[in-house]
């Protein structure tokens, strides 16, 4: 019974620091939302907006104190 509660304390131990370590990995990656990769979505949505003016809408919902504002998001 002693083996079998240490095996699981260690199971336990392993794969919830495999997990931190996923996270951790996950909010560092090259997948972050910038500009570039959202134009073409933002074009397809507001197609009568020109290409300043998406960039002010992005700006104003991503940007320093957006109401999208994440760590994991980049501004411009």
């Amino acid at each position: 019974m002693k083996k079998f509660g240490i095996g699981l304390l260690s199971a336990a131990l392993i794969l919830g620091a495999g997990t931190t370590v996923f996270g951790a990995g996950n909010s560092e990656n090259s997948d972050k939302a910038n500009f570039g990769r959202m134009l073409p979505m933002m074009e397809e949505m507001h197609p009568d907006l020109s290409t300043n003016e998406l960039r002010e809408m992005y700006k104003d919902c991503h940007g320093d104190g957006g109401m999208m504002e994440s760590k994991t998001s980049t501004s411009l």
